[in-house]
């Protein structure tokens, strides 16, 4: 290849919940405004989502994890139960990159934790903000977990970390193990897909983002419907279900309900109303934080990451978090309105720099995997 020929990559976020695929628009956009060729690998969901975002990319199919939950308590058990099917499924995808570089010319490839992309020929990324996975089932299996999440990130040429390194990280523990670290790291901030621009808040305006696995998805709708009938602010509600035909239901006049809404809707909302509520998934977070705005935060019931940075939004007095089973939707806008929340101006991200660095890789050893 040489220097004037564009280079291939091939993006893929897994297929658990829509952050996943969100927090890789802002890194598909980037490769677009260099001239680079951008192919995508999805499924369900995560697949719709981008073919919205993108419609003039290639798409190629890839096979999801098709993770199982179980509600509540049971869902951290449910997962790690799942272990030998989720390596299963590292090794399927491994040998489905294989077989398309054997017959593609691809340089390089983005994988936002999907542990089976990468591959000796070509430069492989992968991006996780939980260098330490908190199970929720004691020390032992956190530090099992940690080791089996070194090893696997340890194949790829380097790992892209989105959060910050030092006071702002938003991740803590999460991006930030107390156990020494064996792979190349490098924190790139916050990935967000929107934009923060000055917009008056329009009072008594609720919007609602429902997102993550089922059937807590759908469990935590049906509290909120319960409980929406009876209010007399103007809300927007967003479903997380892109591509989806499921019926949309009517509550009242007041309330509006959307399967999903396309970036730039979704961004206007989020900066002009008065009140949000969503889950307390990552790239939720991270969206809420760049656009320095306070929320309440409902983490999903059981599921320990959720748990732990909803704790740290409160902590850092940046969000509150109610859990699901107390959930009162008066009580929680009352508290969002008497807080005293304080949200910092947050460093611009730095991932246009780790992009620079991975064209200059490939362009430089092309079919030879190196650390950055």
């Amino acid at each position: 290849m040489t220097q004037k020929e564009p280079m291939t990559v091939l993006v893929a976020p897994l297929d658990w919940g829509l952050g996943h695929a969100t927090r890789c628009i802002p890194i598909i956009n980037e490769l677009i405004k260099r001239e680079l060729i951008v192919i995508i690998a999805a499924s369900g969901s995560q697949l719709d989502l981008l073919k919205q975002a993108f419609p003039a990319l290639e798409y190629l199919e890839i096979p999801g994890y098709k993770i199982r939950y179980k509600p509540g308590f049971l869902l951290k058990w449910s997962i790690f139960i799942q272990i030998p099917g989720i390596l299963l499924q590292i090794q399927r995808e491994n040998r489905w990159l294989s077989r398309l570089i054997s017959g593609r010319s691809i340089q390089a490839v983005i994988s936002d934790n999907r542990y089976g992309l990468y591959h000796k020929k070509i430069f492989s990324v992968f991006i996780t903000h939980q260098l330490n996975i908190l199970s929720g089932l004691g020390r032992k299996v956190d530090n099992l977990l940690f080791k089996m999440n070194q090893r696997r990130i340890q194949r790829f040429s380097t790992c892209w970390v989105p959060d910050f390194e030092k006071d702002f990280s938003l991740a803590g523990i999460l991006s930030h193990p107390v156990q020494q670290l064996s792979i190349p790291v490098k924190y790139i901030g916050i990935l967000s897909r929107f934009s923060q621009w000055e917009r008056t808040i329009k009072k008594n305006t609720l919007l609602i983002i429902l997102s993550g696995p089922e059937p807590q998805r759908t469990h935590f709708e049906n509290i909120l419907f319960s409980q929406l009938i009876n209010s007399n602010l103007q809300i927007v509600l967003v479903r997380g279900l892109p591509g989806s035909d499921h019926v949309i239901p009517f509550i009242h006049e007041g309330v509006k309900i959307f399967n999903h809404l396309r970036t730039e809707k979704l961004n206007e909302l989020l900066s002009e109303s008065d009140f949000i509520i969503a889950r307390a998934g990552y790239s939720t977070i991270m969206d809420l934080v760049r656009l320095r705005r306070k929320a309440i935060l409902v983490p999903t019931p059981g599921q320990t990451e959720q748990e732990y940075l909803g704790k740290r939004m409160v902590e850092k007095n940046w969000m509150i978090t109610i859990n699901e089973n107390e959930f009162n939707l008066e009580a929680a806008l009352k508290k969002l309105e008497k807080s005293k929340l304080n949200l910092p101006e947050i460093p611009a991200s730095g991932f246009e720099s780790s992009m620079e660095e991975l064209i200059t890789k490939c362009r430089g050893k092309i079919g030879k995997a190196d650390h950055f």
